[in-house]
């Protein structure tokens, strides 16, 4: 890890999505808002850091609240010692750089078989690959995310390297929000 600039911690409890009741799956939790407001961005932010004494590199994800929460893997929760509804201590970091972000399978399938998107897009800055990414995922329906990726896929041929006007905080258009928790 870098030499942190300035450190934020924070305690927040680990919570189980209701999407995924299964007790060995991923875990997250939300930043508190006092934690939030020191990151650099209400966006996506990639930050290194500790959770109960285990470094960690991630992404936070806009909670659409102008917050954020972070996705806690079970071999983040084993190597911390938590589990679901304990209290963590986090320390965290922004970094400077940004983390690559998975590309959906269906957008990978379609820049493959672009050969101009697929260059402009491995020319492009992992935040707006990041961008691109969340306008795709954050559709409702298949029919819409199916056209974002053709959309998307056009645009990039044409040479435009960034998802106009998208709201990256999740505020705006509650398109961005962190998981709903397991009720117990």
């Amino acid at each position: 890890m870098t030499n942190p600039i300035f450190k934020i911690r924070f305690r927040a409890k680990l919570l189980r999505p209701a999407a995924s009741a299964k007790t060995n799956s991923w875990t997250f939790l939300t930043l508190p808002k006092s934690a939030s407001a020191k990151l650099p961005s209400r966006g996506m932010t990639a930050v290194e850091g500790t959770i109960n004494g285990f470094p960690f590199r991630a992404t936070l994800e806009p909670d659409g609240q102008k917050s954020h929460w972070l996705k806690v893997t079970p071999k983040m929760s084993e190597a911390a010692g938590a589990n679901a509804g304990d209290v963590v201590t986090l320390e965290i970091t922004p970094t400077g750089e940004q983390l690559e972000p998975t590309v959906p399978k269906d957008l990978r399938k379609a820049l493959a078989a672009a050969p101009k998107a697929k260059a402009l897009w491995s020319d492009i800055t992992p935040i707006a690959r990041r961008d691109w990414i969340q306008w795709i995922t954050s559709a409702k329906q298949a029919e819409t995310r199916a056209r974002r990726i053709k959309n998307a896929c056009s645009m990039l041929a044409a040479g435009k390297r960034r998802v106009c006007c998208f709201d990256r905080s999740g505020f705006y258009s509650k398109a961005l929000l962190a998981p709903k928790a397991h009720s117990r």
